[in-house]
């Protein structure tokens, strides 16, 4: 089940939905990096070449399987 949430980014208000796990494991990254969910998006959105949502589930996958 996808959980919808409005973010700001770059001063842009837009929805993103993500599955409440890639929502939990957003938190904890952010946390880990003392950064704000918002923050980390943002970082994410700034280095993506597929849409928001697919990024940062890649990235997620990408912090927790480290090669």
């Amino acid at each position: 089940m996808l959980i919808k949430k409005s973010i700001t980014i770059k001063k842009h208000r837009t929805s993103l939905s993500l599955e409440k796990e890639f929502w939990d494991a957003l938190k904890i990254v952010a946390r880990g990096q003392k950064c704000s969910v918002q923050t980390l998006v943002s970082k994410i959105d700034s280095n993506r070449k597929t849409s928001l949502a697919s990024s940062i589930r890649v990235y997620l996958l990408k912090f927790y399987i480290k090669d």
